[in-house]
């Protein structure tokens, strides 16, 4: 009887779905930042900014939990959580100091969390949308 081990196996990705840590921090994250608008005092754009892009994170997430070979969702957390962490100072809201800090520090944590998954992304031998 032969056994074969993870790394033989010819269907593709030894990464699961619905296990990666890091995918799951982002959904906590986008959510968070979703709900950080009814406690912390912000108003027009900041709010919708907030409101937005923690809904992307959250999406983006469940879509890279669910194929997790796609790098393209883990280059979408670090875009979105670049454009977070932009956020305060492009759109005003750098005075209500309690939004802009959650903007930034999720923004920072978002980054690090896509570039932390990318290896273990890049390394399931999986094909993702645009990749031929």
């Amino acid at each position: 009887m032969e056994v074969i081990g993870v790394s033989g196996d010819s269907r593709g990705s030894a990464v699961r779905p619905w296990v990666r840590w890091q995918d799951w921090l982002v959904v906590v994250l986008g959510v968070y930042l979703v709900l950080a608008t009814t406690w912390t005092s912000v108003s027009g754009g900041g709010a919708a900014a907030m409101v937005v892009l923690g809904a992307l994170l959250a999406v983006s997430s469940i879509w890279s939990l669910a194929l997790p070979a796609s790098m393209t969702s883990e280059y979408g957390h670090m875009l979105l959580g670049v454009l977070l962490f932009l956020a305060p100072w492009v759109l005003g809201y750098t005075a209500y100091g309690a939004a802009a800090w959650t903007s930034w520090v999720i923004g920072v944590l978002a980054v690090v969390a896509g570039a932390a998954a990318l290896p273990e992304a890049g390394s399931s031998g999986g094909r993702t949308a645009g990749q031929h």
